[in-house]
């Protein structure tokens, strides 16, 4: 095995280097080349956690996303003929994408591209910038090769945010908001030919050219930042917040509500298998202060449909319900709590510990985070499979179950506390609260 492909396999969940295996068998069942691309060789160099899977081919990716979207728990949620490009989701919420090895040309700054098939040599040199324009080879001939024209990795490791070429940003505006995130993600400067195309690009005011729909997708990858109000701060200040908000909504950012929302991300532990989506729980915090014109407005701008506007309201509903399960009185032990909440949507769990005036739903999903999903996960279908049972049956399912309350009950068991001692705390009480673009 390379060295990176030792460091891709260690900056993955167990769960992402599943779906990584299944692509790369499909990708040799299908004959054709695949690299990993774009954002998960950029995180993986950086020593950055990995968020989702970008995969290029060359050859026909889209025949090859639909023969995985025909497998048990793929769901095919994108497809863009036009790019030849797809995006599918895997069970545990491990979000894929694969896409033609492609050149782009823009006959019209901000335009639709032509769109050619390429080798992944080229398809990397027509990407927006450096740090995007690596790919790792998954082919069993060259396994583990990076791919690296533009010199991204020497600009990773300087902090230095470089185009690829002179028109990256004329030819792409919504380009703009990405330099934007990613300068606030990894603390980068700009380097200084990229700063006078930026520059160039804004006195012409070419971001008014960015269609309603690229405004929405471009959202939709802030609200996936680890904090999203300091990208949403940064856009205020160099006064691009305005496509996506009126003025008058800019100046109440709920900015407190962004903060408490990192801090509450980082309960998750890392490499622990916790499926959420970011989307509804930044929509809600968005628009909670916003009036009903305001919204209206910003739907406009932003080309969201009203399904994806909807998303905040059923989370505030939704999250109502798993709130009173949380807060009953049968709820006594660890796997009480762990039951409850497993079977959650994970942006409701969230939701409910950014929202609740509850103390001990508070408590109790803290608890769940730190302790109790880690400690379940320690059982593995490996285990249970050597206690007898067979894997997809209704047995296997059960002993797990049990396994997993032994596990979770047992390390909460303790002495009873003499005579006139206070009485022992309540387990899970013991804490005090406290598809465009390339290289997302």
């Amino acid at each position: 095995m390379s060295d990176y492909m030792f460091m891709l396999e260690s900056h993955l969940s167990a769960l992402q280097n599943r779906v990584l295996s299944e692509v790369q068998q499909a990708a040799a069942q299908a004959n054709v080349n695949l690299f990993l691309t774009g954002g998960a060789v950029r995180d993986m160099l950086g020593g950055y956690q990995i968020r989702d899977l970008d995969f290029t081919v060359e050859g026909n990716a889209l025949k090859l996303a639909k023969a995985l979207a025909a497998h048990p728990g793929v769901r095919l949620v994108a497809l863009d003929e036009h790019r030849r490009s797809a995006e599918l989701v895997f069970p545990g919420r491990v979000t894929v994408s694969i896409s033609m090895a492609r050149q782009e040309h823009y006959p019209k700054a901000g335009g639709a591209p032509v769109i050619n098939p390429a080798t992944i040599q080229d398809d990397l040199r027509c990407r927006d910038f450096t740090i995007n324009a690596m790919a790792l080879s998954l082919n069993r001939a060259s396994l583990g090769l990076l791919l690296d024209p533009t010199n991204g990795q020497a600009d990773l490791e300087q902090k230095e945010l470089r185009a690829v070429h002179n028109r990256v940003l004329y030819d792409d505006p919504a380009r703009l908001l990405r330099l934007i995130r990613f300068k606030v993600r990894y603390g980068m400067t700009v380097e200084e030919k990229t700063a006078r195309q930026y520059e160039n690009v804004r006195l012409e005011e070419m971001e008014k050219r960015i269609p309603p729909r690229r405004l929405f997708e471009e959202l939709a990858q802030i609200a996936c930042e680890p904090n999203p109000g300091e990208v949403l701060q940064a856009l205020e200040a160099e006064k691009l917040l305005n496509l996506f908000l009126p003025a008058s909504a800019s100046a109440r950012l709920n900015l407190s509500g962004f903060g408490k929302l990192q801090k509450v991300r980082q309960l998750i532990p890392f490499g622990v298998e916790f499926a959420w989506s970011e989307l509804p729980l930044f929509l809600f915090l968005l628009l909670e202060k916003l009036t009903p014109a305001e919204r209206k407005a910003f739907a406009k701008a932003t080309g969201i449909h009203k399904s994806e506007m909807d998303l905040a309201i059923r989370l505030q509903k939704d999250s109502k319900k798993l709130e009173r399960e949380l807060r009953a009185a049968k709820i006594t032990r660890p796997s009480h709590i762990y039951k409850t909440l497993v079977k959650a949507p994970g942006e409701q769990v969230l939701y409910l510990y950014l929202t609740s005036t509850h103390r001990l739903v508070q408590d109790r999903i803290r608890n769940y985070l730190q302790k109790y999903l880690p400690a379940a996960q320690e059982i593995t279908d490996r285990q249970v499979e050597a206690a007898g049972a067979q894997p997809g049956t209704a047995k296997f399912k059960a002993l797990k179950d049990t396994l997993i309350t032994a596990r979770l009950d047992g390390r909460q068991k303790k002495a009873s506390p003499p005579a006139g001692d206070a009485a022992a705390p309540e387990p899970g009480q013991a804490s005090s609260p406290a598809l465009t673009a390339r290289g997302k």
